[in-house]
């Protein structure tokens, strides 16, 4: 008969038993807390490599703690755009580092869960949440967070009163770029927005369009465009990514009795599309269209140009999150956090033609 003792994990009592010592000192063995001799540690290894105990249990001492060891990061749209992205990537790298000093893992979860049975921000066993953003449907699942508990921080979004932001001068930058195009000499400007709302629907923006807009950093680098250019043109992508910067260009200066002089793009992956779009239509940037980004970051693929934009700290807004995460999760107050853009000048704009 099969000794049923193989059919189960062994345990801290099972090592202290075969090893003779209390289950106190087999602990603090594997824990490192107290000192013990040579001779007894050597022991309780040789029992615990007999009976293939491998350490303690982490779901047993998750539920000792009360805790998972786990932080939700909640994203907008497919997680696989997030690696994609030259922003979030940072982002992420500044949210680990925020949350170091707690020594826990990060989940990744989508705003929605399209398989009902997969984890959602509803029911993830998890400590805490990192909103990026502050979606619709994040807002309708976010009030069943907070009754478990649970700290939220939001990076760029409102989730409403108590839940401390994260948040970055979109419109602001997004004035001072439209600024500097204005003070070229431009009149004749377009600008290409990121998704309105999660649907992410391409195409020019009317009334109606902005009615339903829900995201809260488009909606404020639009709104610092149209500081300086009140009727500016607007056009939303599906995303943020050259392809679709270069779908908006095509359609934007296609006609050349509508063509602008300028295009203010709300990411620099999109204004990296618009330029190729110009040099597919025979365009010379900036002698014949001054092309603008937002964020700052590396972009291959547009030769020699350095881009116009505005560089924002992605990796510190990251970290501020954790930080006030792990501070939180201490039992400690968060704060509320505000940082700032810096314009930067490049070759991709310049007066408009005469």
């Amino acid at each position: 008969m099969a000794d049923s003792s193989a059919a189960r994990r062994a345990t801290i009592s099972d090592v202290a038993r075969e090893a003779g010592v209390s289950i106190s000192t087999a602990s603090v063995v594997f824990s490192g807390k107290a000192k013990v001799s040579e001779a007894t540690r050597a022991r309780v290894i040789a029992a615990a490599e007999e009976l293939g105990y491998t350490g303690p249990d982490p779901m047993a001492a998750s539920l000792r703690r009360g805790r998972s060891g786990i932080v939700a990061v909640v994203l907008e749209g497919p997680l696989r755009a997030a690696f994609l992205d030259p922003v979030t990537i940072p982002m992420m790298d500044g949210i680990t580092d925020g949350l170091a000093s707690l020594g826990a893992g990060v989940l990744l979860l989508r705003d929605s869960a399209e398989d009902g049975d997969a984890p959602n921000l509803t029911t993830a066993p998890v400590d805490a949440v990192v909103l990026i953003g502050c979606s619709g449907r994040t807002r309708d699942a976010l009030e069943i967070v907070r009754t478990r508990g649970l700290p939220v921080v939001v990076i760029e979004g409102d989730a409403g009163d108590g839940i401390p932001q994260i948040s970055l001068d979109n419109r602001d930058a997004s004035a001072a770029v439209a600024a500097h195009v204005r003070d070229l000499g431009h009149e004749r400007v377009a600008t290409i927005t990121l998704p309105l709302t999660g649907e992410a629907e391409r195409g020019d923006v009317d009334d109606a369009r902005l009615s339903t807009m829900t995201v809260d950093v488009t909606r404020d680098r639009l709104a610092g465009v149209r500081d300086v250019f009140p009727n500016v043109h607007a056009w939303s992508a599906g995303g943020s990514s050259i392809d679709e910067g270069l779908i908006a260009g095509r359609d934007l200066l296609a006609d050349e009795d509508r063509r602008p002089t300028a295009i203010i793009a709300q990411s620099d992956l999109l204004a990296a599309g618009v330029i190729r779009a110009a040099e597919e239509l025979g365009l010379r940037v900036p002698e014949d269209v001054s092309v603008c980004g937002f964020d700052g970051i590396r972009v291959d693929g547009i030769g020699d140009h350095v881009l116009t934009t505005t560089v924002q700290p992605a990796v510190e807004k990251g970290r501020a999150a954790g930080e006030q995460i792990a501070r939180m999760l201490r039992g400690e107050p968060a704060d509320s956090l505000h940082f700032t853009c810096r314009f930067r000048a490049g070759t991709t704009t310049a007066a408009p033609p005469a």
